[in-house]
């Protein structure tokens, strides 16, 4: 199950990496091999305790195994173990990192740009909010109601104003309800969300930026999971017209270690506008003193940043170039049509209910029943009686009232739903999506019996 071929590479590549240091008096460190193994293998042993996250039958979380050619270049540079907050301590791996960030900011149209590596999404997005901060001082930051619960958090941390815009039955930014907000003259800047966590679901970019010709505010594009959707070529038409426009926001993140086949940490910051480098301006007497060049740690609120992510980074991007009709953008597309497939057989199936069909590649759906704390419950026993048969969803709760067109008939007993939530985010679901759905029916067809459904469906 887990890919090891590949590290016959890393011996080749490593005798590469030792020629570079030709010259240099022999220097060999101390290692206790036979201790090493000891402790490796209880390593090994403890990390038993995991789900089955790399395997196809688990679509529960955000999680996609990192590609083998960024699990190699990553340990590759962990023999020099870089530091990418100067070029004193990460001299080849920061031009790799400011060529790797050349490459998604082209992705997003932007040749002119400023932007880093750094641990996530969370901490991307706090050094765009903080940029926000100063840029709009005083003024209201403001995010969808299904935007990720970090951007309230981070505006805590800066002391910024946040308000939450109300969201529409699509899990999407009403539009309405934010130039109502706007008319207010108090929000600075808002945060557009391309593929919320929950549902996957894309703001309405273009209606946004219509508002932004009438009101002064900025935008930022919290692209950290749905970024590289931007590449492929079978989303609806929407959505496809959102990423289209992207290239006209302020700044956006994105998380490599999503879609972008990286291991966690490596999220992406990147401004549209170069100067607001500025506020990042400080002085170091003993840091910056190799190179006249900018140095990363000049334009980033982290300090010391592994190296080793932006050498991941930039060998698989030379692997699999951002290109729209390339592997890398094929592979992604399978995710959605994944999503689409399994999308069509729950529907067929009567017993669901899908409140709307997915953008990106998450899909969500819960069991038809007479009140929303039944059916809550029914996908609670069906999220635990899957996991036993080896499939691992997820489950969300969201609003009722995204439910009510679709099932209207439902007793709203409460304000809020707990459905089933698949991320079919490795291309590899697309085959198992078939296998998905037998262990499924399975589960469906133990739990969800005839005259349980009698007893609990409306038409009873």
């Amino acid at each position: 199950m887990l890919e090891k071929e590949s590290l016959k590479l890393l011996f080749e590549a490593l005798e590469e990496l030792e020629l570079g240091f030709q010259g240099m008096p022999e220097f060999n460190s101390p290692c206790q091999l036979d201790a090493i193994r000891t402790v490796l293998l209880a390593v090994a042993t403890r990390m038993q305790d995991n789900f089955p996250y790399p395997h196809p039958l688990y679509v529960g979380q955000m999680l996609k195994p990192p590609h083998p050619m960024a699990r190699l270049a990553y340990m590759l540079s962990m023999w020099i173990n870089p530091n990418n907050h100067a070029l004193d301590g990460g001299r080849a791996s920061t031009f790799m990192e400011k060529e790797a960030v050349k490459e998604i900011a082209q992705m997003f149209g932007w040749e002119t740009h400023l932007g880093h590596l750094c641990g996530g999404g969370t901490i991307a997005n706090l050094e765009a909010l903080w940029v926000a901060g100063k840029v709009k001082p005083g003024l209201k930051i403001v995010a969808s109601q299904q935007s990720h619960y970090t951007h309230e958090r981070i505006c805590g941390v800066l002391g910024l104003p946040f308000a939450a815009v109300k969201s529409d039955r699509f899990g999407r930014m009403d539009v309405n309800a934010l130039e109502t907000m706007l008319q207010a003259g108090d929000i600075g800047t808002v945060v557009v969300t391309m593929g919320t966590t929950a549902t996957g679901a894309v703001d309405p970019l273009p209606a946004i930026l219509e508002l932004r010709s009438h009101y002064d505010f900025r935008i930022h594009a919290d692209a950290a999971y749905g970024g590289y959707f931007t590449l492929v070529n079978n989303l609806a038409d929407a959505t496809r017209t959102a990423f289209n426009c992207l290239s006209k926001v302020d700044s956006l993140v994105i998380d490599p270690h999503k879609h972008g086949l990286q291991p966690y940490g490596c999220g992406c910051v990147i401004f549209s506008d170069p100067t607001v480098g500025a506020f990042y301006q400080h002085e170091c007497p003993f840091t910056y003193f190799t190179s006249d060049e900018l140095h990363l740690g000049e334009i980033s609120l982290e300090c010391s940043r592994p190296g080793a992510a932006a050498v991941a980074l930039w060998a698989t991007q030379r692997l699999l170039p951002y290109t729209r009709d390339g592997e890398f953008a094929t592979e992604l597309s399978k995710s959605r049509t994944a999503a689409l497939t399994l999308q069509q057989k729950i529907q067929a199936d009567g017993r669901f209910v899908i409140p709307f069909a997915p953008e990106l590649d998450i899909l969500v759906w819960t069991p038809r029943a007479k009140s929303a704390s039944i059916a809550s419950q029914l996908a609670k026993d069906i999220f635990t009686e899957a996991a036993k048969k080896n499939l691992h969803l997820a489950i969300a709760h969201l609003p009722i009232e995204y439910f009510i067109d679709a099932h209207p008939e439902i007793e709203p007993d409460q304000d809020h739903l707990t459905c089933l939530r698949s991320c079919l985010i490795k291309p590899e679901h697309l085959d198992w999506v078939e296998d998905i759905w037998q262990i499924l029916q399975q589960v469906n067809n133990q739990i969800l019996t005839p005259k349980l459904l009698k007893l609990l469906t409306p038409d009873s």
